[in-house]
């Protein structure tokens, strides 16, 4: 997902430098840019939806996580060590990847500013 999400940014910055450019020789073609619009928030939508999953799976690893390392506290447990490890081990990637979606759709919101203001000038 996130080399997705780096290709389609780049690939729509690209677009938006071209579309710009064009713009001080004569307007845009409104079909073409309306048309570009709603693919753009097509894909908003798919990475929004994947990043309120990631947010949730996120929360739930470190509510987890943060019980078992609470529970290690009162009962000293080897198993608890290990458990704990695990979930740490994931839970770090888990955020990671959550930071790197959330940028990416605030990136996102930022193309289709520019691409309103394009079908609108």
């Amino acid at each position: 997902m996130e080399k997705r999400l780096k290709n389609y940014l780049a690939a729509m910055d690209r677009l938006l430098a071209s579309l710009e450019a064009a713009r001080s020789d004569a307007k845009p073609n409104e079909l073409n840019t309306e048309d570009m619009l709603r693919e753009h928030l097509t894909q908003l939508r798919f990475f929004q939806h994947e990043r309120l999953v990631h947010l949730i799976v996120t929360c739930l690893f470190a509510v987890l996580t943060f019980a078992v390392f609470f529970a290690l506290l009162f009962t000293m447990n080897a198993g608890l060590f290990v458990l704990f490890a695990a979930l740490l081990v994931l839970l770090i990637p888990y955020i990671r990847h959550y930071y790197i979606l959330e940028n990416g759709v605030q990136r996102m919101y930022g193309q289709y500013d520019r691409l309103l203001a394009l079908l609108h000038s």
